[in-house]
């Protein structure tokens, strides 16, 4: 098991990131994922700072997509983060905030096709080949391109592609051509149903492939000594969670849609008194980790037995976040 921690550069300063993920560091955390959202502070900038601070965190976008981004542009970014990093760079992608490109002007267009083809140019140009016109790509038929003045990652120390997946197609393509998965999920129950699918993507590449493959678990986490504090901290990320999840999904978690379409409703006119009010435990225990440190653990443990490998405390985190920090720290790690 490994554990990975993910900050959001958007209510809080660079600085104050490269600072929390000092102490991750010291908390034995192995991975920091930085978001990755047009409106925040950018995260590759961010990346380089949290990189020139530290010396084991291995560090990457957490996500980013080949809509806002060209796959030789993330090619470029990710070898010269490796080489700050010295070898420690790890890039997640995915399809997209399908609800954010419409506001850049973006169609979100075949998702899937598009990161696959992305995937494929971003491994060729970071292995040092010339990527040469095929005809047989729709999106990105590069014509002799090739990165001529990075440092490039060591033959057999590729940097590791995790594919941000929830859907039953991206999934598969995790599988396919991902060395692990960002799955955004904090239940057991819905990866019972994820992992299956992984690991027959991986077997039809190779039998061998999944045990290597990293499952992580992208969690909404809050951990305070207060049970209380820590579970209403997480109310308003459940509210979201919620709101965005196809029906079939809520039932999974017994949830009462009628109570959902309220959250949903109370969220599009920023009435939070009100989604705080209409937030229970049924969608903080569906959507969330929250409680004390006895409560994550077991919660945790249960995401281990599930087949989850890496394990991502992701926003709010708790009340306070260094104090969340040092908890996830001495009792789940």
């Amino acid at each position: 098991m490994s554990y990975g921690i993910e900050f959001v550069p958007g209510n809080i300063s660079v600085k104050q990131v490269v600072n929390y993920c000092k102490l991750a560091e010291q908390k034995d955390i192995d991975f920091a994922w930085i978001t990755n959202h047009y409106n925040n502070r950018h995260c590759y900038p961010t990346l380089a700072a949290i990189a020139e601070a530290t010396d084991s965190l291995k560090m990457g976008p957490g996500i980013m997509n080949t809509f806002t981004d060209t796959p030789a542009a993330i090619a470029s970014f990710m070898c010269t983060l490796n080489e700050i990093s010295e070898g420690r760079a790890v890039l997640g992608i995915g399809p997209g905030d399908l609800s954010t490109l419409p506001k850049l002007a973006i169609e979100a267009s075949k998702p899937v096709a598009r990161l696959a083809e992305g995937v494929k140019q971003i491994k060729a140009l970071c292995a040092g080949e010339e990527v040469k016109k095929t005809g047989d790509m729709q999106f990105f038929d590069y014509d002799g391109a090739k990165l001529t003045g990075v440092q490039l990652p060591a033959k057999k120390k590729q940097i590791p592609t995790y594919i941000g997946a929830q859907g039953p197609k991206m999934l598969g393509l995790a599988g396919e051509i991902g060395d692990g998965a960002l799955i955004n999920a904090s239940n057991s129950k819905d990866f019972d149903i994820a992992i299956p699918l992984i690991k027959a993507a991986c077997d039809a590449v190779d039998e061998k492939k999944f045990k290597k493959f990293d499952v992580g678990a992208y969690t909404a986490m809050s951990i305070d000594q207060s049970e209380k504090k820590a579970r209403n901290a997480a109310k308003i990320v459940a509210a979201f969670i919620a709101a965005g999840s196809p029906p079939a999904l809520l039932e999974r978690h017994g949830l009462d849609l009628s109570n959902v379409a309220k959250i949903k409703e109370a969220l599009g006119r920023f009435d939070f008194g009100a989604v705080g009010g209409l937030v229970g435990d049924a969608e903080i225990d569906a959507f969330t980790i929250a409680g004390t440190p006895e409560m994550v653990k077991e919660k945790c443990d249960n995401l281990t037995a599930s087949g989850v490998t890496q394990i991502i405390f992701g926003s709010p985190l708790g009340p306070d976040m260094t104090n969340s920090i040092r908890l996830l720290g001495k009792y789940i790690i």
